[in-house]
């Protein structure tokens, strides 16, 4: 069992008092109460603190008591869920029907709402998704014939003049514009639906990875690890050898667990024995403008989508803070922790920029952050793979949230009231 001298999960307050509450030892941090595991049970464990695992935690501490959130990083939304553009989509794009489409429609309104409530920094904005020539007009009248068709309000197509009374400095034939599009503090959204949680009644532990699941018969055993990896194992969902390290080995039985776990929630699905899925990690890189050539962009303004499903295309996005972004990529990349391994050079982004944005040089931009995309669609192959969110086929008690690639960081709050009804399910 853990002592009150094992590694404390996130900000331990050293002159804290520990005290025993049922099977946990309770300390405060940051987030409310946290916990170390002794072998008791939960109603609800949740792998994976990124948006949609705080948002899902966030929901079902409404209703039910005893939920807890394990997260394998030192800091909750440090992968995909705080590495891209911080925009509120809309739901043009996806197949009609599909969970993304529907998910994003409403996650869209929910975002909205959400952060008036909770004071996150957001602005609704809109977005200009640009044609370069006749040809790609027709494809954005498509474009908005689609996006009305999921249900999307208020798109109109403009002309040239008034994409200059916008952009002054974007060069394109026409344009589709998206009046419901936003952007939001990522960051700031992912901690505030974890806030709530907590406030709520949630547990959430971080530097925690699930190292093991077996179901026992109406409950789901899961081994977890606290403490700190070493450098080499920092992306790495789990390893065998809790002992090279100092961290500690623990077990829950949860009546309900819900896999939300990005980047690995195939490696945590295989746990249980279900390999029906794989991940593909896709690097999307960025530059930056900075200083007073980012006044060259004042909104967001995307090119057409890629025609293979994989990007929206490399786009321009201002920022809260004023900068402007320019990106993402688009690369299957080995490893869900690479990162910054043959990156892009600067002029690759000018080339491509410079369609949209001919005064834009290579000189006005500097290497910014990249993210990894959970893709569920392999190298080689077109189309857009729609989220999974199911529960186990063998194991009933298990709710996989598998490839929550964008518009993920949208759709959150509505993926969580979907998991809610399945959560609903299982614990009646």
């Amino acid at each position: 069992m853990l002592t009150q001298s094992a590694h404390p999960v996130e900000h331990r307050d050293a002159s804290a008092k520990g005290r025993r509450v049922g099977g946990f030892q309770l300390w405060r941090n940051g987030y409310g109460t946290v916990f170390f595991f002794l072998m008791d049970r939960a109603q609800i464990l949740i792998i994976g603190g990124g948006v949609v695992g705080c948002a899902v935690a966030r929901a079902v501490s409404a209703r039910w008591q005893d939920v807890f959130l394990v997260e394998q990083f030192p800091k909750l939304g440090m992968a995909t869920s705080t590495r891209n553009s911080g925009v509120i989509h809309s739901g043009i794009y996806y197949p009609k029907d599909s969970l993304k489409a529907r998910h994003c429609i409403q996650g869209n309104r929910l975002t909205y709402e959400f952060c008036a409530r909770y004071n996150v920094a957001h602005r609704r904005t809109g977005k200009l998704v640009v044609a370069m020539d006749a040809q790609e007009e027709a494809k954005l009248a498509e474009l908005k014939t689609h996006g009305e068709n999921n249900g999307v309000a208020g798109l109109r197509m403009i002309g040239p003049a008034e994409i200059r009374a916008r952009e002054p400095h974007i060069s394109g034939v026409a344009a589709l514009d998206v009046t419901s599009t936003g952007i939001v503090s990522a960051e700031e959204l992912v901690h505030a639906y974890a806030r709530v949680a907590v406030a709520q009644g949630a547990n959430i532990v971080t530097r925690a990875r699930v190292t093991s699941l077996e179901s026992v018969g109406e409950t789901i055993r899961v081994g977890v690890r606290i403490g700190d990896a070493p450098a080499s194992e920092k992306l790495q969902w789990w390893t065998a050898d809790a002992q090279a390290y100092d961290a500690q080995c623990e077990t829950i039985e949860a009546r309900c667990v819900i896999n939300a776990a990005g980047l690995f929630a195939d490696e945590v699905a295989a746990l249980l024995g279900n390999h029906a899925w794989r991940i593909y990690p896709v690097r999307g890189e960025y530059c930056e403008i900075r200083g007073p050539r980012a006044a060259l962009i004042n909104g967001l303004v995307y090119p057409l989508p890629h025609a293979d499903g994989l990007s929206l295309g490399t786009h321009f996005t201002k920022t809260l803070w004023g900068s402007v972004l320019i990106g993402p990529t688009a690369r299957y990349v080995e490893g869900k922790d690479n990162y910054e391994r043959e990156r892009l050079g600067v002029a690759d982004f000018a080339q491509s920029a410079k369609k949209l944005l001919p005064e834009l040089e290579e000189s006005d931009l500097q290497l910014a952050y990249s993210g990894l995309r959970p893709k569920l669609v392999p190298p080689g192959r077109k189309g857009i793979a729609d989220f999974v969110i199911a529960r186990d086929a063998l194991v009933e008690q298990a709710i996989h949230l598998v490839g929550i690639e964008s518009p993920g960081l949208t759709a959150a709050p509505a993926i969580a009231e979907q998991v809610t009804e399945l959560v609903a399910e299982i614990l009646a």
